[in-house]
């Protein structure tokens, strides 16, 4: 088996935050596929053969008067992806009733327990959208409700939206690394319910659901909104994350638009997850 060559970005971000996030946001679109936050920055891989020199053309934010961004790159014969995560994984308690851990820490006693090991996928809990969107399902009863992931990224929330008696559950994620670490998260932690699928909004033509999840970034939130509101049943509930508290507004008239009634929302650290429901 032949061991993939990586070019890795190792960039300078002052201040920080949102930058850092922006810039991981804007590299996943560019086709980076694994990402370590550090104290000064952020670290970026990419296999070669996907990577040419103009890659950071399209960065917007590196040509931003905000923020002061510099970077270095170099060839890597071999990132132990797992060595990479762990020593940045901790794990996280949510309302004192859901952990979301790796399977080499000590098991908690809560009521929902997940087990992640994330490698290249986002969703470890860690990041405000993901630990928000675990407050709304830990709030709002799931029991024999259908659900849709979508974004699932790990799959952490379609693990805890089954372990809180959602059945079925259908997570779906347009990058196939986090499609085939949903399946493997799915099954370390047992889960019979939850289907995986690869792929994007169009695979919901004629689907039906009591519950959407969709913690993905405001742009896709915004074209897909309307495919969402057609996905539901009536009364049913629309959960969007991945966006700050700015947007929120642009976010809530488009949901308007399509029927969508404002509940409530969580706010941390500027990002927010907004819960609506159809009218």
């Amino acid at each position: 088996m032949t061991t993939p060559i990586y070019i890795g970005y190792y960039f300078t971000i002052e201040p920080l935050q949102p930058a850092s996030e922006i810039l991981i946001a804007e590299l996943g679109y560019a086709g980076f596929e694994s990402f370590v936050e550090t104290e000064n920055g952020v670290e970026a891989f990419i296999q070669k053969p996907e990577w040419n020199e103009n890659i950071l053309d399209d960065i917007h934010i590196l040509n931003s008067d905000e923020f002061s961004i510099t970077y270095t790159k170099k060839e890597i014969e071999q990132v132990n992806w797992n060595k990479e995560w762990e020593k940045n994984f901790t794990p996280i308690l949510v309302d004192g009733i859901c952990s979301v851990r790796a399977p080499f820490h000590e098991k908690p006693d809560v009521a929902y327990d997940i087990i992640i090991e994330p490698k290249m996928s986002f969703g470890t809990g860690h990041h405000e959208t993901t630990h928000m969107m675990i407050q709304h399902l830990l709030k709002n009863d799931l029991e024999d409700k259908k659900v849709l992931d979508m974004g699932c990224g790990t799959g952490v929330l379609a693990i805890l939206a089954e372990m809180k008696g959602a059945k079925p559950v259908d997570a779906i994620d347009i990058d196939n690394w986090c499609y085939l670490n949903t399946i493997e998260n799915v099954e370390r932690n047992t889960c019979k319910h939850i289907t995986a699928y690869e792929g994007e909004s169009s695979l919901l033509v004629d689907k039906q659901y009591d519950i959407v999840i969709a913690n993905i970034n405001r742009n896709i939130l915004l074209e897909d909104i309307s495919v969402y509101a057609k996905t539901l049943s009536k009364g049913g509930s629309l959960f969007l994350s991945g966006f700050y508290k700015e947007d929120l507004e642009i976010i809530n008239k488009e949901c308007a638009a399509n029927n969508l009634k404002f509940v409530e929302c969580f706010e941390r650290n500027n990002w927010i997850a907004a819960g609506y429901e159809l009218k």
